[in-house]
């Protein structure tokens, strides 16, 4: 077998033999190489299974030889290609970021160890897109939880604990709902692969274990993806981890959990007993605008930049609902779509305030005031990451919003297309008052002695600056691998 048939299995194992490898290597400059060789790695691996998958359809590796349903499957798509890559380009950008990020932040903490926990929340967000069997889903969804838990814990603020804590319990929560859903279908079929399970669900999809199975499994990935109303443990896991922590989490792991979601919803039990049997459109375009309305409104009386940004997250995921809940390949089409756009826009916001704390130690708005003249280069790229998040013409969110309200407005849903523009009008709210700290107030306290940040950590916030942008003026690449991935979604998992 050549190279490339065993890119699946290098996607996983790369990162993962990396990570303890981190910890023997004491010096903090040798174990960020190697994990940032592990992670471009994974980055080009990923890159050319998406090709792969949109050249020649499905790839599948069996592991260890024992062909599915006995063994585990890894099963490449184009959906599953472009969260893969997604998330290895997001891991390896930040690790550019983090030696000057840590050393502002985390000067006490032993950089291999922060290294290998890093490379494992990697290994599990990639390991959660790749495969096609659900328990090993669950076992790297604790992998990435687990190591998510530490990284946040580590923020220099002791309310990082309690962040990490009340994440830990609602994931712990979140997980247990997510194996007993598992569980229960594995009772009904005998199999834990993705596309015999599908087969086999049909003659007894409505049995009462599969509509438990059913409701564990939507309770337990909403708490994972931070659906409203369980996304109480986001705001606070975001406010005080480490911003490169916060980088990668916000552009990453909720996005792969909106990817399961989907799995599940569409591919495992599929449309026509998830909407048309049960009815879960409705309630998931409720629930995705609720989201975006008291998440938004939140945002905007938010005194922290970071806690402002995560009560934008938990918006931004509602949007993504709201395109599920559509159960159109338009309204999925603008779910992939802005899943990807949203990432690298949030990213880039997290990297840009982590610049800032680096210079002043902290992210109040107050502490702010005229840092756009302090601070010029950070600051823009908080701006333009801003009018991405309201959907400004020729940034990223411009391309999703514009696909969510086609969707909409192809169903007949006119209301839910003007509530999506209402929900981007809001966003101005908490978006201008960045702005106006920013340039429209005397720069004083902690601004009036602050330098712009190193370019070790401008280049990095700007490759994702950068692509927002790139991504608003074409979304050839973006909307076209979409557009495939939704056909695959609709179609549902096949042999």
């Amino acid at each position: 077998m050549s190279l490339c048939e065993h890119l699946p299995i290098l996607q996983i194992v790369v990162p993962l033999a990396a990570s303890p490898a981190c910890i023997l290597l004491r010096r903090r400059g040798w174990s960020w190489g190697l994990a940032l060789g592990a992670a471009w790695t994974a980055f080009g691996v990923a890159a050319l299974l998406l090709h792969r998958a949109l050249a020649d359809g499905v790839v599948v590796y069996a592991l260890g030889g024992w062909e599915p349903p006995w063994g585990i499957e890894y099963r490449v798509d184009p959906v599953n290609a472009f969260v893969l890559l997604l998330v290895a380009l997001i891991g390896a950008v930040v690790l550019l970021y983090t030696p000057r990020s840590l050393a502002a932040e985390l000067d006490g903490i032993r950089g291999n160890l922060f290294y290998s926990a890093y490379l494992l929340c990697l290994t599990g967000l990639m390991g959660m897109a790749i495969t096609g069997d659900v328990f090993n889903l669950f076992v790297f969804l604790e992998i990435s939880s687990l190591s998510s838990y530490t990284l946040i814990a580590l923020g220099r603020d002791r309310r990082a604990l309690s962040a990490s804590f009340q994440y830990l319990i609602m994931g712990t929560v979140g997980a247990t709902f997510f194996v007993i859903g598992i569980g229960l279908l594995y009772m009904m079929t005998g199999t834990l692969n993705m596309v015999d399970l599908a087969q086999r669900l049909q003659p007894v999809m409505h049995t009462r274990t599969v509509l438990a199975a059913f409701a564990f499994l939507t309770v337990g990935i909403g708490l994972k993806l931070a659906l409203f109303p369980l996304h109480l443990w986001l705001p606070n896991a975001y406010a005080y981890a480490p911003s490169a922590v916060t980088a990668l989490l916000a552009a990453t792991a909720t996005k792969v959990s909106v990817y399961v979601f989907l799995r599940f919803y569409y591919g495992i039990f599929g449309t026509s007993f998830s909407f048309g049997t049960l009815g879960m459109d409705i309630l998931l375009v409720a629930l995705g605008l609720a989201g975006v309305f008291v998440a938004s409104l939140v945002a905007v009386f938010q005194e922290n930049l970071k806690r402002l940004l995560a009560w934008s997250s938990i918006a931004q995921v509602g949007y993504m609902i709201v395109g599920v809940g559509l159960g159109s390949a338009t309204g999925l089409t603008a779910t992939l779509v802005h899943l990807f756009n949203h990432a690298v826009t949030k990213g880039a916001l997290f990297l840009a305030v982590g610049c800032m704390v680096a210079r002043l130690g902290a992210c109040e708005l107050d502490d702010l005031r005229g840092i756009g003249r302090r601070m010029p280069l950070a600051t823009a790229a908080v701006v333009l990451g801003g009018l991405s998040l309201i959907g400004v013409p020729l940034t990223a969110g411009f391309v999703s919003k514009w696909y969510l309200v086609l969707a909409a407005v192809e169903r007949g849903w006119w209301l839910v297309a003007a509530l999506v523009l209402l929900g981007s009008l809001i966003a101005v709210g908490y978006v201008w008052r960045v702005v106006e700290a920013a340039y429209f107030q005397p720069a004083g306290g902690r601004t009036a002695e602050a330098a712009e940040a190193p370019a070790s950590m401008l280049i990095p916030t700007w490759i994702l600056v950068g692509a927002t942008l790139w991504f608003g003026i074409t979304a050839v690449f973006t909307a076209g691998v979409a557009r495939r991935g939704a056909e695959v979604l609709m179609a549902g998992l096949a042999p």
